[in-house]
């Protein structure tokens, strides 16, 4: 059977490698691999499934690739797609981890990353501008978005924000059966027992991260990273764009909070400004943009144990953790979901929810731009550097939105704005 799908995977390898410029490029991709090239599914079955994916939380461009090797072999051939796909921006990623702290300012003698940060708002402030016209149709829908956009910036740092703000937008677009009434037939009972290993893996990470705090273990940290990462690639909707915030509010902003501190003084906690360095770089790899997490990974544990190699050992561990927790609640989801789509979309509900939780998410992305902007030094250093960062923000933004020019070249732009300035 490997055999059989070989081309098939040497395809998805090729795919993986060629990827660039994110979900929105993504799909332009699998047209031209997927269906041009070599027919392994119709033009109408791709845009099925790419639809389908939109609709559930995790990574959209990864489930769909996914979901064509399910299609084609089974439940094998797409976890082995999976792994193709992802293998190569998680590794890439994950060297980032090690490699980072070698190329300080003080090892070089410039500050290659010192306009990433600027350039990673740009790049987030130019998500919610190319999402706007998607989500934001009608009053409903420019209420939440700014009602979410306000309490994201103002709670910011707040475990529960994001996920109650998702959950009730998903409530407020179903008050109207109007927009989007049931015109199917009634749809059919579904059997919601393929979701048990989704949400089991949930709540026992949710249990053991709880115990491992309480408790102090002394592995916590590897526990907890699960259980962060677990929740994120679970609850994101909006794909890279909005976990990239999440990941910056879970890591950089809430363990700086007095109440955090006291109540968990082991928090995992990575740097802003190695955070920020990981959401430009992601941009200049091909796959998918929730590779990042390989990086985090690597951050949260570079420090655990006593000798280097011990710490090495971590760092590799933290980066395949973050990797498998990240992209499983993708794979589960899609996998367990697509048997049942054919009932599942003869619900309104469904289409009504995702309105809401489509119109929040520009919100919290705009939001998330916001206040990361705060973070960033445009005060108190020389007028050029101040005047350099704005114009990597405001570049970064303006070639993203006007020109077609790909996103992997704005970074490079910017590595070698800081090399030379």
């Amino acid at each position: 059977m490997l055999l059989r799908h070989l081309h098939f995977l040497k395809t998805v390898f090729v795919y993986s490698v060629s990827a660039f410029g994110g979900p929105q490029a993504h799909l332009g991709m699998m047209m031209k691999n997927f269906v041009h090239r070599t027919p392994y599914v119709t033009e109408q079955e791709l845009m099925e499934y790419n639809a389908f994916c939109q609709l559930l939380p995790g990574a959209s461009s990864t489930q769909t690739v996914t979901l064509i090797g399910y299609k084609r072999g089974g439940v094998l051939l797409a976890t082995l797609t999976l792994i193709v796909w992802i293998l190569p921006a998680s590794i890439l990623m994950g060297a980032l981890s090690f490699v980072l702290p070698h190329v300080s300012k003080a090892e070089l003698g410039t500050d290659i990353f010192e306009f990433i940060p600027p350039m990673a708002v740009g790049f987030i402030a130019y998500a919610s501008y190319a999402a706007f016209p998607l989500a934001i149709k009608n009053t409903i829908t420019w209420i939440i978005m700014i009602c979410g956009a306000v309490l994201t910036y103002f709670f910011f740092g707040k475990p529960a924000v994001i996920p109650l703000l998702i959950l009730a937008a998903g409530i407020a677009t179903n008050f109207s059966h109007k927009r989007i009434p049931q015109t199917e037939q009634k749809p059919k009972k579904i059997r919601w027992w393929n979701f048990w290993l989704f949400g089991i893996i949930f709540i026992a990470a949710g249990f053991l991260s709880e115990q491992a705090r309480i408790h102090d273990w002394e592995n916590r940290k590897p526990i907890a990273l699960f259980e962060n990462t677990y929740r994120m690639g679970s609850l994101v909707f909006g794909g890279g764009q909005v976990l990239i915030p999440m990941m910056y509010e879970q890591w950089g902003v809430r363990p700086e909070q007095k109440k955090v501190k006291e109540k968990n003084p082991n928090v995992i906690k990575i740097k802003e400004e190695d955070l920020f360095t990981g959401m430009g770089i992601v941009r200049a790899m091909p796959g998918p943009v929730f590779a990042i997490a390989s990086f985090t990974g690597g951050m949260a544990l570079k420090d655990m144990g006593e000798s280097d190699a011990t710490k090495t050992m971590m760092q590799v561990l933290g980066c395949i953790i973050g990797t498998v927790a990240i992209f499983l609640p993708s794979a589960l989801l899609v996998l367990f979901f697509f048997p049942i789509w054919d009932h599942l979309k003869k619900y309104a509900v469904v289409y009504r929810s995702v309105e809401g939780i489509n119109a929040v998410v520009v919100g919290i992305i705009l939001a998330s731009a916001v206040y990361m902007l705060r973070d960033i030094t445009f005060s108190g250093i020389n007028p050029i550097g101040a005047s350099l960062n704005i114009i990597a923000m405001a570049g970064t933004f303006l070639i993203l939105s006007f020109t077609k020019l790909a996103p992997p070249f704005v970074v490079i732009a910017c590595l070698l704005l800081g090399y030379f300035f």
